[in-house]
């Protein structure tokens, strides 16, 4: 009887080491003293010490050792959902894509249809460039949870892409009716109507975003262009100003402020800040020469008008249409027929493949040019 009690005590005691043991690991693993909690965990052993080093070795970043010690775990008990789930997350974080996929489509197959395995899932397809399956995973996780808010971004960021904005706004939404605040939402929303066209119906999500302290440049820059495309130039201009505030999106603003004050024949001030978005850049400006071309011709420069649509097509010699600027304003600048007939033979000798209405009124300004030149020979 002695003895008995002895081994009992024993077994108390020693069971209550290893609960001490383990709560002193625990504790060092919710401190983040990741490397100390993996030497204490390592010294009990067990399934639950085992776990809780992979997660440690994940917190720490030593993914190859966190991979490792849970699949010595599912070796040993493949049953365990959760070791699987964490697994597949950590494989799909370092990009092993295939190895994820399999962990996701054990999860989805069995008993408990949870729709975070489906999202995963569709996560991994995703990854992959397999947007069909990405998308059933998604729309599955969604069947099971209507609110599951992720899944309902991934298809809604999909068909927003794929600027079907039908059926981008189904799923955008659904979410947004669990959550209207949601700023990722509300920005696909804003973007399935500015992709299609729809500036007036965007520009209220983009001022929400503004509102929900969104304060970023590719909200203000879409907005602006919302505002200048309806007919809105005060705002426009105020939303271009405040973009100019942003390093990086200076020359942006710059052009955009350009744009609104050419459309308001305000050529002064569009000339102004097409020149100094040309500044803030150093890259090529075939739009920008042509825009102060434009304004130039308008003005009637026509000389000045003529260089900067030469400058335009150097930067872009596969833009015909400047070249044929420039054919138009050698006629008016020229008074010598045969120098504007070299120019309208070189347009067409460069672009066999002009489109038809251009290429009809080149051959019909040659052949008017070469009667001229007939008559003035007689």
């Amino acid at each position: 009887m002695k003895k008995t009690f002895v081994l009992f005590l024993f077994i108390l005691f020693k069971a209550g080491a290893q609960t001490s043991a383990l709560s002193v690991a625990d504790s060092l693993f919710a401190l983040g003293n990741y490397t100390s909690a993996i030497n204490a965990y390592a010294k009990e052993g067990g399934e639950k010490a085992n776990f809780q080093i992979a997660r440690a070795y994940n917190a720490i970043g030593n993914y190859d050792k966190s991979i490792a010690q849970y699949t010595a775990i599912l070796d040993n008990n493949p049953s365990l959902e959760l070791a699987r789930f964490e697994l597949g997350k950590l494989l799909l974080k370092t990009k092993n894509y295939l190895s994820a996929m399999e962990m996701f489509q054990v999860l989805t197959s069995s008993e408990q249809q949870n729709p975070e395995y489906f999202y995963y899932l569709g996560r991994t397809y995703e990854s992959l460039d397999k947007a069909d399956r990405a998308n059933r995973a998604f729309k599955a996780a969604v069947e099971m949870d209507s609110a599951h808010l992720r899944s309902l971004y991934a298809l809604g960021k999909y068909y927003v892409g794929q600027e079907i904005k039908d059926s981008a706004l189904v799923y955008i939404d659904k979410g947004l009716r669990f959550y209207e605040s949601d700023v990722a939402m509300i920005n696909l929303k804003a973007l399935a109507f500015f992709n299609n066209g729809q500036f007036q119906l965007a520009i209220p999500h983009f001022e929400r975003l503004l509102e929900l302290g969104e304060q970023k440049p590719f909200v203000y820059e879409k907005l602006a262009f919302s505002y200048f495309r309806n007919w809105e130039p005060e705002k426009a201009l105020e939303a271009y100003h405040k973009l100019s505030g942003f390093p990086g999106k200076v020359a942006a603003a710059y052009i955009g402020l350009g744009d609104v004050f050419f459309e308001e024949k305000q050529l002064d001030s569009a000339q102004y800040y097409i020149e100094r978005s040309i500044e803030e850049r150093m890259a090529t400006f075939p739009q920008e020469y042509a825009d102060l071309g434009r304004i130039a011709r308008l003005k009637g420069h026509t000389k000045k008008s003529m260089d900067y649509y030469v400058k335009a097509w150097k930067e872009n010699k596969d833009n015909y249409y400047n070249y044929y600027q420039i054919c138009i304003l050698a006629d008016e600048y020229y008074k010598d027929p045969k120098t504007s007939l070299n120019y309208y033979e070189k347009l067409l000798d460069m672009y066999p493949d002009i489109v038809p209405w251009l290429k009809e009124r080149a051959q019909n300004r040659i052949s008017e040019i070469k009667e001229e030149i007939h008559f003035a020979g007689n």
